[in-house]
């Protein structure tokens, strides 16, 4: 579970979208409140504020978001204890709140709006809060045994190491079996094998290098293997080439049937590359330089 929490100033209209009917709206939490709708509570909230008009964002807003599989389990009463849970470990049981459980998408979550302040007139401090908050809500979820946020990241991470070993496999296969002599060929192996290739254009219309879409993942050339940056991805591209990969003026290339400049890293890099061609096949001839 995921816990977020900020200080907001717009308690109406916050009050308006967590009552939304359309978002299936379910109050599964209230202490402190009579009032049966955004506009009554909105205004039990202000009869307190007016204690303390000096603090400005003076409600404070929460969102609880189970994983997707926990929050399809969890009945209104188990919503309704996680919510209290929460409120106890950020102690603000002395507080006016009241929660709402959004159902309308697949992702079952609970908005949660608490009175910043107290009966007293002071204001509940909020310093780190968004941080109070994941701890709170990972500590909630450990007593609850629902999946934690640290456990939901190692997943991602998990899933994301499997995703880059998967799209540098095919790379590495494409590289040696299939030895693309430009950008081009290269795009159209890796589309065989089911990873989207795209060209990374910045505003000048030079290519700064690539991403790979794979099963719902973007990735930078880099971000997939250090070997697969634009400019060492096109080293590889010109060593399986005779003349390297063909440069018109202006270091442009043809790419997707349109004329495209190259970065300066790339366009240098391969001009090396081309040079030391060109010296191989001299000496290879024995005409020395």
């Amino acid at each position: 579970m995921i816990g977020k929490g900020k200080s907001i100033s717009h308690t109406g209209a916050s009050m308006g979208y967590g009552w939304n009917q359309e978002k299936k709206a379910e109050v599964v939490y209230k202490q402190h409140l009579a009032g049966d709708n955004p506009r009554e509570i909105t205004e039990e909230f202000k009869i307190i504020q007016e204690q303390n008009i000096r603090t400005k964002n003076n409600t404070l807003s929460f969102v609880l978001s189970p994983t997707i599989e926990d929050g399809t389990n969890l009945s209104s009463g188990q919503l309704q204890e996680l919510t209290q849970r929460f409120i106890i470990e950020m102690k603000l049981t002395e507080h006016q709140g009241i929660g709402f459980v959004h159902r309308d998408k697949q992702h079952t979550h609970v908005h949660v709006y608490v009175n910043r302040i107290g009966f007293d007139g002071t204001a509940y401090k909020d310093n780190f809060i968004g941080k109070r908050s994941q701890y709170a809500a990972e500590k909630v979820a450990k007593e609850m045994g629902l999946t934690t946020a640290r456990e939901v990241q190692q997943e991602k991470l998990s899933e994301l190491k499997r995703i880059r070993k998967a799209i540098k496999k095919v790379h590495e296969k494409v590289m040696t079996e299939k030895r693309p002599k430009d950008f081009y060929q290269y795009i159209q192996y890796m589309k065989q094998n089911k990873i989207k290739v795209i060209p990374s254009i910045n505003r000048q219309n030079q290519l700064q290098g690539f991403r790979f879409e794979y099963k719902g993942h973007n990735l930078k050339g880099s971000e997939v293997h250090r070997s697969m940056s634009g400019s060492r991805l096109a080293i590889q591209i010109a060593h399986n080439s005779t003349m390297g990969i063909q440069l018109k003026k202006g270091n442009t290339i043809k790419l997707a049937g349109k004329t495209t400049g190259l970065s300066t890293n790339i366009a240098t890099n391969i001009a090396k590359r081309v040079l030391k061609k060109v010296i191989k096949r001299t000496l290879d001839r024995g005409i020395g330089i």
